[in-house]
């Protein structure tokens, strides 16, 4: 049989849905809000785990494989715990694993959508048709009818807004600056081993590379006719907040030399010669996901549905696991082995039971990151979620709202 399927959302889960079911011969399109790709810079290291790797070696062409391999970094080595001038005080069990640029992998599952991506389009609305096909309506007055729509549109999703109006993020009530700087020796050396955590009072400031594998791996994509930005080396780095701190994006940069004063000097060049235009403040906030019934033609997959704190380093690789799942049930139901609303109800038994127990982690994760004061004790193993309950707790016994229409 054929499918058609409306991803909504051009982030990293959704796009390798896209390509996962493009090697199924399932037709695909990706509808984004924002008026272009570039719109809004993405650049920062994530953690990729075995699990997440498989989901995107699964989803893309075999013969990508080899320039998704170019394009990430390798994680190893003990994390250090340093005081401000750069004093061993701590350090964590050595440990392993991959990295990849947000930017870099999001431009590498761009590849080959062509006008099946479509941008400036903002979900207002979709309707259940009575053939059980649903149709998606945008601001823009268009509309796109398929077989299946899926909310990949991050934590703000417009899609579980219509879905289930109730479930809504939990803010855990910890701020964070993010940024990232140029890599040159001297600011590797902050950073010898797996990451570095250098914490001071109410202040913490976590570092980690982004050092890949083959630079030159945007000109080998462009030999197969795939474009990549340009790559380069860079220290990502991560403070959190005191309670209660505004977190202003548009200081954010300043709002972190202030915090540092008196530290060491490599610390305070790290932070000044960040890149300005990607160095922002944002809220810690999760989704946690909810069983629903009956199943639709309207599911949700990432962080529309289960969003992560960062602390954890699950949020990107459960969305690759949604999207390989996903791909894996709707190939099933184009070859004939199973119906698509069984394949949906299966989808989301699995997704919800894995992706509560990521935001469970992660949020139990965010203490050993906090500043003194308001955390136990700072090794991984002894972290408790003392931290927001609510966060931990929001999850609910009602089963969402499943309407035949939502507009």
């Amino acid at each position: 049989m054929t499918m058609d399927v409306i991803v909504v959302g051009a982030g990293i889960g959704g796009l390798c849905l896209a390509q996962g079911l493009r090697q199924a011969g399932i037709t695909v399109d990706v509808y984004e809000k924002d008026p272009g790709i570039t719109a809004r810079f993405q650049g920062y290291r994530i953690g990729i785990d075995a699990g997440g790797e498989a989901a995107l070696r699964a989803c893309l062409p075999e013969r990508w494989h080899d320039l998704l391999d170019g394009t990430m970094g390798d994680l190893s080595g003990a994390r250090s715990v340093l005081d401000p001038r750069l004093n061993l005080i701590d350090e964590w069990p050595p440990a392993q694993g991959s990295a990849a640029d947000r930017h870099v992998l999001r431009h590498l599952l761009l590849a080959g959508l062509g006008e099946r991506l479509h941008t400036g389009k903002r979900l207002t609305g979709y309707r259940n048709r009575p053939d059980g096909t649903v149709e998606a309506l945008f601001a823009d007055g268009t509309t796109a009818t398929g077989d299946l729509l899926v909310g990949a549109d991050g934590i703000n999703s417009a899609v579980r807004g219509l879905l289930d109006p109730e479930l809504t993020p939990t803010d855990t009530g910890v701020r964070f600056v993010i940024g990232r700087t140029p890599l040159s020796d001297r600011f590797a050396r902050l950073v010898p081993g797996f990451g570095t955590q250098i914490v001071d009072g109410e202040v913490n400031l976590a570092l980690g590379l982004m050092r890949f594998r083959r630079p030159e791996t945007a000109s080998e994509a462009a030999a197969h006719g795939i474009a990549l930005p340009p790559i380069a080396d860079y220290v990502r780095w991560v403070m959190l907040l005191p309670p209660d701190h505004p977190g202003d994006a548009a200081g954010a940069q300043e709002t972190v030399l202030s915090r540092i004063e008196g530290w060491h000097a490599d610390v305070r060049a790290l932070i000044a010669r960040a890149d300005k235009d990607n160095t922002t403040s944002l809220a810690i906030r999760v989704v946690h996901p909810v069983r629903r019934r009956p199943p639709g033609p309207v599911t949700l997959l990432g962080d529309a549905v289960h969003a992560t704190s960062p602390s954890g380093g699950n949020g990107a690789n459960t969305a690759l696991r949604d999207a390989d799942l996903l791909r894996r049930n709707l190939t099933d139901v184009v070859q004939g082995r199973r119906e698509l609303r069984d394949a949906i109800d299966d989808y989301e038994t699995q997704m919800t039971e894995y992706g509560a127990a990521a935001v469970r982690y992660s949020v139990a994760a965010l203490e050993k990151f906090l500043p003194a004061g308001r955390r136990g004790p700072t090794r991984p193993e002894a972290a408790t979620a003392s931290i927001s309950a609510a966060a931990v707790n929001n999850t609910g016994n009602r089963r969402p709202r499943c309407d035949e229409t939502a507009t």
